[in-house]
């Protein structure tokens, strides 16, 4: 992996640099402390029945059996828990009047998906506990079955819901402009429907939680795997209806998270009530094969859409529905990420006229939930593979119609006609960075030898936005969000004058802590081994109003630091004033030592700055100054920062067998002010690796009975070091001018681009063959079908 970054004035020391994580030695020495190396005293250990049909109705549990294995503590079905709990919280309401379709965390008395749970065991380990499962006899009564998004559609299908007329959770509508006139004028029309298999994060490390309800005290103490303490502290609350400082949930390191641990699942809300019963601490992990039920899926998603232009290849108009898959319940971001999806299909482009739709359907399978990237991957399909398809229709390069509509940099900020406007950029300099990058690396000749020989090699593009830094509780409230946006950051420096950073967002191997400590490092002054960051505890840790993600962890609490930072500095300077006898105003800090500048003589530290103000006050301490160094900022921004990018891709297909190689990658990107190149280019490579994952590979796959058969790693695709390509990583700088230190977000932009940039390196390797791939995963069958398909005049898209 390599990346070369637009020469940029040098500000600060930290920011900027290619610093190692300082948060991995302890990890890499096997020192890291996951939920399962956690063992609290008393604790029993907790496992979960879940149904094996897909819908029915549940006549009777018969737990008798398992209550009498020995070292078995309780046994609870859905009625025991539903007079305890209230049904699984949802905080995303983007559609007005949505049907809101709830469960208990135990089903109660009918199962809609495979994999619902349905009763729990806790037993003095999770042998006994699991040996206890095999004992519960569960009569099922069978009900019929929608297992997709047509069969939920068609005319007269069963229900989900018996007092819902149809499947529809909910429809939305944003209109701009008049798209139907646009339509009526265009010279060209390009439409397709692209439809994105259902996956989800799987993180390494399965969910757990350790959950301890003390009936005494009233409180409940939670160790939980989560991207968002302060939300899972908060829904708890909900849930059992206690008091949110009664609850304190904290945070060991994560083994990934992508997403799937930002909701709140019914396993806590089990594990809570199993301890409240017991009387005891109760630990709950996720196996690996329930995973693939248990933990959210993502991206199952249907886009209808078409889009108008001129002859000259400026675009008129888009119209089209976005239908997202959801499950036989709602997750915790309820039917979020496809609205995400609706409000990014336009993507950089100017596009006067719109109509965009949505559809929320409910089906039998698991709830839909949280995904890196959430709905911005399926909008990028739409108007990446539009653009393309306009481009091929009309005889013109593809780069010539992206660069006709793109916003010029001074018509930013860019309302895009729905929602969001876009902050700040330079999309044509970024196409023009990638696109010279392709002629530098030789992509170009290395396609025309391999065609010469006979072979099929494509160069893909992908352009897209990332809409990063979620936080503006104004906006996020009024697209329906029932939670804030806002960051907040304690900055303390001690009597030693060491700084100590406490944040309520959660590092999960995206480098938070590293990030942080430059970031405060540069602010007060100081080198970065004086400054410990400190997350993952909701009594210590401030508030945060989201969590991590929407990546938001740079942009957000980043700002937050810089800002308590500018003040504490400010303070530091004015004790160290009465020290030196000197105007604040004439200090500089550096490496901890500050001096009056421009010259050569008293200086002092900020040990004895802290020394000042918590321990030796008199004379020391200046009199209008309150003893201690701590400032706290809480940052809500005006408009979330959108970052930008052109990916570019370089694959052969082998036409006999539908096999697709990927050879070389590489993105130009923006996302505002790079605090740590390396930490991006690691989140680039990350996203872009699992993107070509859902590409190529991934899927959930469900049959027409709602059984899941891709319930292993057998059969759930992942890909490995071998399927991908070298990355190549390239950047420019466009601060973001609602946020202190300009920084955008970046986790994300990977995911997003990926899976339309690989599609669009297949059409172009298979250009003489009339091949336009719309469905994904693109796997070889399918691929070889297609081709077969445009071979025999029967169409080439699929």
């Amino acid at each position: 992996m390599t990346t070369t970054a637009e020469p940029v004035e040098r500000r600060t020391r930290y920011t900027g640099a290619r610093i190692r994580r300082t948060e991995d030695p302890r990890l890499l020495a096997g020192r890291g402390q996951y939920i399962d190396d956690i063992v609290v005293p008393k604790m029993l250990e907790a496992a979960v029945l879940r149904s094996t049909h897909a819908h029915a109705r549940i006549r009777s549990i018969d737990v008798s059996r398992a209550r009498a294995l020995p070292g078995v503590f309780d046994v609870i079905v859905g009625a025991d828990l539903a007079e305890l709990a209230e049904p699984q919280p949802v905080i995303w309401f983007p559609i007005p009047e949505q049907r809101i379709a709830r469960a208990h965390a135990l089903a109660v008395d009918r199962v809609r998906w495979v994999g619902q749970a349905i009763a729990a065991v806790v037993a003095t380990d999770r042998y006994v506990a699991e040996d206890a499962l095999e004992l519960i006899e569960v009569d099922y009564e069978p009900l019929p079955v929608v297992a997709d998004l047509d069969a939920a559609l068609a005319p007269g299908a069963p229900r989900l819901y018996d007092d819902w007329p149809d499947n529809v959770s909910g429809t939305l509508t944003y209109r701009n402009g008049d798209a139907d006139e646009a339509f009526a004028t265009a010279d060209v029309v390009v439409a397709g429907t692209f439809d994105h298999g259902r996956t989800f994060g799987c993180p390494l490390e399965p969910r757990g939680c350790i959950v301890n309800w003390d009936a005494f005290e009233g409180t409940l103490d939670v160790w939980l795997g989560t991207q968002s303490p302060n939300l899972a502290r908060d829904l708890f609350g909900e849930v059992f209806g206690l008091p949110v400082h009664k609850i304190r949930v904290r945070t060991p390191n994560l083994g990934g998270g992508f997403g799937n641990k930002f909701d709140f699942y019914g396993e806590e809300v089990i594990a809570a009530v199993l301890s409240r019963r017991t009387g005891r601490p109760v630990k709950l992990l996720e196996s690996r094969a329930e995973s693939f039920v248990a933990t959210g899926h993502s991206r199952d998603q249907r886009m209808d859409f078409e889009m108008a232009l001129r002859s000259d290849g400026t675009i008129l108009g888009l119209r089209g529905t976005a239908y997202g898959v959801l499950g036989g319940a709602l997750g915790t971001v309820g039917s979020g990420p496809p609205w995400a999806s609706v409000l990014t299909c336009m993507g950089p482009y100017k596009i006067p006229n719109l109509e965009l739709n949505l559809k929320a359907v409910v089906t039998n399978r698991s709830p839909y939930g949280s995904y890196r990237g959430w709905g911005a991957p399926k909008g990028n399909l739409v108007h990446e593979r539009l653009i393309e398809m306009a481009a091929r229709e009309l005889g013109m390069d593809r780069a010539a119609i992206r660069r006709k509509n793109f916003p010029a940099p001074e018509e930013f900020p860019y309302f895009t006609g729905a929602i969001f406007t876009f902050d700040s950029g330079r999309y044509a300099d970024c196409l023009d960075l990638a696109m010279s990058k392709v002629d530098e690396l030789g992509w170009r000749e290395r396609q025309a030898q391999a065609r010469a020989e006979g072979r099929c090699v494509g160069i893909g593009y992908s352009f897209h936005i990332e809409p990063s830094g979620y936080g503006p509780s104004r906006i996020l409230n009024l697209a329906g969000l029932t939670h804030s946006g806002f960051d907040e950051a304690t900055v303390r420096m001690d009597s030693t004058g060491k700084v100590t950073i406490y944040t309520g967002q959660i590092n999960m191997g995206q480098g938070t802590h590293t990030v942080y400590t430059q970031l405060a490092a540069d602010a007060l002054g100081i080198p970065m081994d004086d400054v410990l960051v400190v997350t993952g505890d909701t009594d210590s840790c401030p508030y945060t109003g989201y969590g991590t993600g929407g990546s938001r962890a740079t942009a957000l609490g980043g700002a937050a630091i810089l800002r308590a930072g500018e003040r504490l500095r400010a303070k530091i300077l004015r004790v160290a004033g009465q020290l030196l006898e000197a105007s604040p105003d004439d200090l500089d800090i550096e490496d901890g030592t500050i001096s009056v500048r421009g010259t050569t003589g008293a200086s002092v530290t900020t040990r004895d700055v802290g020394d000042a103000a918590y321990r030796r006050l008199r004379d020391r301490l200046p009199e209008d100054e309150m003893p201690t160094l701590e400032e706290v900022d809480v940052f809500d921004p005006v408009n979330m920062a959108t970052s930008f990018g052109c990916a570019a891709l370089l694959v052969e297909v082998d036409p006999e067998t539908g096999t697709v190689t990927l050879l070389d990658c590489l993105q130009a990107h923006d996302c505002g002010t790079v605090v740590n190149p390396m930490l991006v280019d690691g989140q680039l490579a990350g996203g872009l690796a699992q993107a070509m994952g859902g590409a190529l590979l991934e899927e959930l796959v469900y049959d027409e009975n709602g059984l899941l058969h891709t319930g292993s790693f057998r059969d759930y695709l992942l890909p490995t070091a071998s399927d991908i390509p070298p990355f190549r990583f390239f950047h420019q700088e466009t601060p973001a001018p609602d946020i202190p230190g300009g920084m955008k977000g970046v986790g994300e932009a990977g995911t997003i681009a990926g899976v339309s940039l690989v599609a669009s390196a297949i059409d172009d390797a298979l250009r003489d063959h009339g091949v336009t791939v719309t469905r994904f995963p693109v796997t070889p069958p399918r691929l070889l079908a297609q081709i077969r398909e445009a071979a025999t005049g029967n169409g080439g898209e699929r």
